[in-house]
């Protein structure tokens, strides 16, 4: 990777919470649910993915995930349509993908969403797939739960159960 490479960072304030958002030019690379864990997490995936990168404060690139996430934030948007610049192991990708498929107001258990994938008993595995996605809420790791209760989530479980009730999801 080169170090021409800039990072613009920009965040969103909901009702919900602060996103912060990414981009390397190629389509959103990352949100981070809450404004304590920002940095560190920007940092750990500049350093893993685009070492040497410039970090700069922007919201260029940003515009149409923040107002995206602005919709969302108010009940008028559903479903994510942006361009997403996913960087993962080929079986991340697909459990990503398989996320994205996911209605918004409906749940999953990890068996299913592993059944879903052909790949019946990975359930672990697609739970560490689901606990490395970089993108949480636009890609909606938060709609899948363990078989036996509500299951982790990388955003913190305050954040996965608030991102559920607002999609109307009592469990």
């Amino acid at each position: 990777m080169s170090s021409l490479v800039t990072v613009r960072t920009a965040h969103v304030r909901l009702s919900l919470g602060e996103v912060h958002l990414a981009t390397a030019g190629h389509g959103l690379c990352l949100s981070v649910l809450g404004a304590e864990r920002a940095r560190g997490q920007l940092e750990a995936w500049i350093e893993r993915h685009e070492p040497g990168a410039r970090l700069v404060r922007s919201s260029e690139g940003l515009e149409e995930a923040s107002e995206q996430l602005e919709a969302y934030g108010q009940g008028a948007l559903k479903h994510f349509d942006l361009g997403l610049d996913l960087r993962g192991t080929p079986f991340q990708l697909r459990v990503w993908q398989a996320l994205r498929e996911i209605p918004y107001g409906e749940l999953r258990t990890y068996g299913q969403l592993a059944a879903s994938l052909g790949r019946p008993g990975a359930s672990r595995a697609v739970g560490g797939a689901n606990g490395k996605n970089p993108i949480p809420l636009i890609v909606p790791c938060h709609r899948v739960v363990a078989s036996d209760g509500i299951g982790g989530f990388t955003g913190g479980l305050a954040w996965k159960e608030r991102l559920l009730a607002h999609e109307g999801i009592v469990l």
